[in-house]
């Protein structure tokens, strides 16, 4: 197994990479292509953008002068909270994938949970499924009590919920619910944006196998059966980060992971992005 080959089944059939490379905070039109350029050398097929990132462009520009086949990667962008609305969903992807210059999206998230268009927005996502604009329709930073009630009205639930993650924030029971309900978990700041690195039970496990603190994480996510998206504009790095296929975590090293967990968020509180209707 590896970066390149390791695909999970979505519940509507599709197949999905497991490991994925983050585009988040890829800035510059040089350094977008080299990260990608990069990434996909590595083996690296999922590519994760957001219209609230700024970089579709970027992202799309890379693609088409690497000459890399639409059919050889794996697209995911998201639709922010200014555009959510049944009307200005459709819109907003359709300029989305002017931006990407592609006709469809593998994947299209919605963004954060907002209460004012909760349902229309996924409405929208149904419709834009079925018109061909995106293969596959999931949700980011959505809890349990956001799967539940969009259960009431959705006509086909989300196959992704992309969530934060990472040994500071576990989210096991969030996980299970997702496992039960056939919906893949997906991490982002899969590292903890870098809080969790210096752990020294993190150092002691690397050191056991002869790994990074980094590539222990990343283990760790592969086990736990979630997907995962790392980013980097390092080229040494975005190797290193694919590197962990060749290990394995034994049961109680996996517990002590586990144990670091102490409810420590990075970013947004979900819930009160959906009360206030906007991330910031």
């Amino acid at each position: 197994m590896n970066v390149k080959d390791n695909w999970v089944k979505l519940a509507d059939g599709n197949q999905m990479p497991q490991e994925g490379f983050g585009l988040y905070k890829v800035d510059g039109q040089e350094t977008m292509t080299n990260a990608i350029k990069d990434a996909y050398s590595t083996g690296y097929r999922l590519f994760d953008t957001a219209q609230l990132y700024g970089n579709e462009a970027a992202a799309g520009t890379a693609f088409k002068d690497l000459r890399i086949p639409r059919d050889q990667f794996f697209l995911t962008t998201k639709v922010a909270e200014d555009n959510q609305g049944y009307d200005q969903t459709i819109q907003s992807v359709k300029e989305s994938l002017k931006r990407l210059q592609t006709d469809y999206v593998d994947l299209l998230l919605i963004h954060w949970p907002i209460e004012q268009h909760f349902f229309e927005t996924w409405r929208a996502f149904e419709d834009l499924k079925r018109a061909g604009m995106a293969k596959s329709i999931g949700v980011s930073n959505y809890q349990m009590i956001h799967l539940q009630y969009l259960a009431t009205k959705a006509h086909e639930m989300p196959v992704v919920d992309q969530v934060e993650l990472h040994p500071l924030l576990t989210q096991k029971p969030l996980l299970q619910f997702n496992h039960d309900h056939q919906i893949i978990t997906q991490a982002w700041s899969p590292l903890g944006r870098g809080a969790v690195l210096s752990e020294p039970v993190l150092k002691q496990i690397g050191a056991a196998h002869g790994k990074s603190p980094a590539q222990v994480i990343l283990r760790w996510h592969l086990q736990n059966g979630v997907s995962f998206i790392p980013k980097s504009v390092h080229a040494d790095r975005i190797q290193q980060n694919a590197d962990i296929y060749d290990f394995e975590l034994s049961a109680d090293e996996m517990r002590q992971v586990d144990a670091l967990n102490n409810y420590q968020r990075t970013g947004r509180e979900p819930e009160l992005t959906y009360e206030y209707d906007r991330q910031y």
